[in-house]
């Protein structure tokens, strides 16, 4: 997942230079929110450009006092240069405007890149209450840049000039996405009309982030604590181990805490013997966010958003927000994504229920009658899964330990690849000591920046996997990329090996597509750089970099037994391929179901959203949503429900977590081209890295995918590439 799309992205709107990282220093969290008085820039490390290489964040000065003094500094500043524009004497031509928007708000962006980063990957209370104080701060911000008047004459100016004279390729699709941006937050709209917009974004900013807040807490609130050992049979020894410590951390010594992550289906319920626990499991995780035992409740801050995004999207003249949100993305609007999906439904339902046929018999083998219930679907599959293919995940973990799977299966492919080397380095401060940094270099040695790596789960940090940026590359300001991964690996006990899951491997490889596409941005202008692209485009050269997991070349290379090198055996390996297609069914029905509920929400008016107070109705919404659509299949439920559904209300893909599938269809026709063609070498990484890499947001996406593989993609690699063909 990229995550410089989530909060506060669609107010700040890229123009404003706010750079939303996901990353975190450790902060006490005894330590007070509020400011000193005065704050020097020898005092306070946002007030300068870090020393570091590549200016990367000096996380051993960072306090949290110095973040509420450099975020009103950095917006002081950026008001007093957008106002040096807008009072420009000169007429407006690119360099006096367009170019120095893009220069402004240097120290916005420093504070933003690192704070943005605590509320995602190593949180506290200090740093929730300050988030929830500045959401709305900032929100306001952006408003103030995107409806400022005298600013918006000077765009519209320029855009309206018929070919502009002497604009290169790259500086003419800047001007197009920085009017865009501008007339998509309401600078076209009358004064009472953007009085309400900035009201809006205001009040969306503070919901996203209570949101957000909420999630870290149901997180701890529904994990689920094991009274006894005997309970946990099927469970291997490691993660017994795992779950025992996390118990102890949480002061149930002698017992064992299994923690709910980011999706509905739970991955321990694949070993999980005991039905009970699991059926325990499955609803701690399903029912979360709605309120139960007086737990925390979302369903009122799903019903509120749903309606501001409606009634903004009214505003700016658009049936509703999915219209808005797709108005500038590959698919185009509303019909075109719900087309894609419910094109695919009846193929992947009757897949679905031809699996839950193989599911009922092995669940009546062990004296089980009756409806397949949801926390019986991965236990039973990884039984159908080892009578099929004569092997289980447990089986394979030994093969896949995480330090040889980074060095010897990411890193190596990056430089068959790209040429480019990973070189450790332990002379830069981080905000967590279990983060790793790496200098990143080309085949002869130059620099290319710096690739920060956060691998494992703790209580300080959101669900899911991501990559985010501390330093956007860009030549208008002589930056270079600083990028972080961050996933969320079950931390083995102390002293035990990380023996990871194959999904946990593909993930480092996708999460890795994401950082070279950040670490390889060759553009002038920050707005275009990296992976500031379509969200259904950015999702593209992360999951074309999966399939290079499978790829035999890279297997042989870190499929390795942690204990004695041993490759993984050929049999075993065969297993894998094979296995690879197996229930994709249920993979595929539960990311349609999620991302068709998405699409329904945003397709709403804001008269047609329930009211706040009618919480039951998130629950009947959702049921009637998943009928209409024909994937209601009750053993098989969506892979987010509303009231958990991070990507798309305290993050950037709302109205577009479609975009993974469609990201996904040029992705496997890419790797059909490159596999075809001329295979894991120099040859395809150059041209993927010139074509699609480091072109950022300079061009349309489309006519990037064009240039890269001379034709526009067909579907017929992704249905190969689910199993579903």
């Amino acid at each position: 997942m990229k995550s410089k799309l989530l909060i506060l992205a669609a107010s700040l709107a890229g123009v404003v230079s706010v750079s939303l990282a996901q990353t975190s220093p450790p902060m006490p969290a005894s330590e007070s929110s509020t400011p000193p008085a005065t704050s020097r820039v020898d005092d306070n490390p946002f007030l300068a450009a870090s020393p570091l290489p590549f200016g990367a964040p000096d996380f051993s000065r960072i306090r949290h006092e110095h973040f509420l003094p450099a975020f009103e500094a950095g917006m002081k500043e950026q008001l007093a240069e957008v106002a040096a524009i807008v009072k420009h004497e000169k007429r407006p031509s690119f360099a006096n405007t367009i170019e120095a928007l893009e220069r402004s708000g240097t120290t916005l962006t420093r504070v933003s890149d690192v704070f943005f980063s605590l509320t995602s990957a190593h949180t506290n209370p200090d740093i929730q209450q300050l988030q929830a104080e500045m959401a709305p701060r900032l929100a306001a911000h952006g408003d103030e840049i995107l409806l400022n008047p005298g600013l918006f004459f000077r765009v519209n100016r320029l855009f309206r000039t018929t070919g502009t004279p002497g604009l290169s390729p790259e500086q003419t699709q800047l001007l197009k996405k920085i009017h865009e941006r501008f007339v998509r937050a309401g600078a076209q709209l009358g004064p009472e009309q953007q009085t309400r917009v900035r009201a809006i974004n205001e009040r969306l900013a503070s919901l996203a982030t209570q949101f957000e807040d909420n999630l870290l807490a149901i997180t701890k609130e529904r994990a689920v604590l094991v009274a006894s050992r005997d309970e946990l049979a099927g469970m291997d020894e490691a993660a017994m181990a795992a779950a025992a410590e996390a118990a102890s951390t949480r002061g149930g010594k002698g017992k064992f805490l299994i923690p709910v992550t980011n999706t509905t289906r739970q991955p321990v319920l694949a070993s999980l013997k005991n039905r009970e626990l699991r059926r325990r499991v499955w609803e701690a995780s399903a029912r979360r966010g709605l309120g139960e035992n007086g737990g925390v409740d979302n369903r009122p801050l799903v019903l509120e958003m749903a309606r501001l995004r409606a009634e903004k999207a009214a505003l700016l003249g658009f049936a509703n927000h999915a219209e808005y949100a797709l108005d500038n993305q590959m698919a185009g609007d509303l019909a075109a994504a719900r087309k894609m999906l419910t094109d695919l439904a009846p193929a992947v339902v009757a897949r679905a229920k031809g699996e839950a046929s193989d599911i009922a018999t092995a669940l009546q083998a062990d004296g089980f009658g009756g409806e397949i219930q949801p926390w019986d679907w991965e236990y039973y599959a990884e039984k159908v899964r080892l009578a099929k293919y004569d092997f289980d995940e447990s089986q394979v973990k030994p093969y896949f330990e995480l330090d040889h799977v980074l060095k010897n299966g990411v890193f190596f492919t990056m430089n068959r690849l790209f040429g480019i080397q990973f070189v450790e380095r332990f002379d830069l401060p981080v905000y967590h000591p279990e983060v790793r940094v790496f200098d990143v270099l080309e085949a002869d040695g130059k620099p290319v920046g710096l690739f920060y790596a956060d691998y494992f789960a703790r209580d300080s940090k959101r669900g899911g996997a991501w990559m985010s940026s501390f330093v956007d590359q860009c030549h208008l300001l002589g930056r270079r990329p600083v990028i972080i991964n961050v996933m969320n690996i079950p931390k083995p006990a102390a002293g035990e090996p990380a023996l990871i899951s194959f999904d946990h491997v593909q993930t480092m490889f996708h999460e890795m597509g994401h950082a070279v596409h950040g670490l390889f941005s060759d553009v002038t202008f920050p707005t275009l750089a990296g992976t500031n692209v379509p969200r259904d485009f950015v999702e593209f050269p992360s999951t074309f970099q999966e399939d290079w997991a499978i790829h035999p070349e890279v297997l042989a290379n870190y499929a390795r037994h942690h204990k004695t090198g041993e490759p993984l055996p050929a049999d075993l390996l065969a297993k894998v391929l094979a296995a690879k297609k197996f229930n994709q069914g249920f993979d595929t029905l539960e990311y349609l179901s999620a991302a068709l509920l998405d699409l329904e929400w945003h397709g709403l008016a804001a008269a047609d959203v329930p009211p706040p107070g009618e919480l039951a109705a998130v629950e009947s919404f959702e049921a009637r949503m998943l009928e209409k659509n024909g994937v209601a299949l009750a053993a098989v439920p969506p892979r987010y429900r509303s009231s958990y559904f991070a990507h798309v209300w305290p993050g950037g893909y709302s109205a577009s977590y479609y975009a993974y599938l469609w990201s996904e269809v040029l992705a496997a026709d890419a790797f059909v081209h490159v596999r075809d063609g001329s295979g894991l070498n120099r040859t395809s990484g150059d041209s993927f890295r010139r074509q699609i890499l480091a072109r950022g947001g300079t061009a349309e996406p489309m006519e990037l995918y064009v240039a890269f593989a001379g034709r526009e993609p067909a579907v017929d690699a992704l249905l190969e590439r689910r199993g579903l063909k």
